[in-house]
């Protein structure tokens, strides 16, 4: 049995470059940004110290639509997914690497205003409702005729603290891990 599953939660260093891909397909997109991880930790000394780590983010498909309407420079990412590694050789010969983070699952964080894409007048979470990041409430509508099925979704109660309300994420069907 292997595993390889990333999980990590950071900022935005770029905004996406987002690009076509050939094809039959109009899906066929790919989109890429780096994200930029910080541990804080007090030295010997009791002095705070600060190890920024960066990586380099991959997006297909319907994550690379989230990635191109919402994220920008900034935005604070939940993202899961898997490490991949790939090599080539540069214009000298020399044989290069780069190790990426395959994003499998995409989730926006922080509050509303804090996301630099609604500044920029970018598309609004109702209208792509699997991109609404948790804890975002959509404002109430003068007599809603029908919800959305992830509206209607009762929150769960646990221990005095609510869980906010958001789409279910749709899991592969091939997936067989234990957890």
């Amino acid at each position: 049995m292997s595993l390889n599953k990333v999980m990590l939660i950071g900022n935005v260093g770029r905004d996406p470059e987002v690009r076509y891909l050939e094809g039959n397909s109009p899906n066929a997109k790919v989109a890429t940004f780096t994200l930029a991880t910080t541990e804080r930790y007090r030295d010997r000394n009791g002095e705070l110290r600060e190890n920024t780590e960066w990586h380099n983010i991959v997006a297909w498909r319907n994550n690379a639509d989230v990635a191109e309407k919402f994220v920008r420079k900034g935005t604070q990412l939940y993202i899961e997914g898997r490490l991949r590694t790939r090599s080539w050789d540069d214009q000298s010969g020399n044989k290069r690497y780069t190790t990426e983070v395959i994003a499998d699952n995409l989730q926006l964080l922080g509050k509303k205003s804090d996301n630099p894409a609604n500044q920029q007048g970018g598309f609004a979470p109702a209208q792509f409702p699997q991109a609404q990041p948790a804890g975002w409430q959509q404002a109430p509508q003068q007599a809603p005729q029908q919800a959305t099925s992830w509206q209607q979704q009762a929150p769960q109660q646990t221990q005095g603290w609510q869980m906010p309300q958001q789409p279910a994420v749709d899991e592969a069907p091939d997936d067989d891990l234990p957890f």
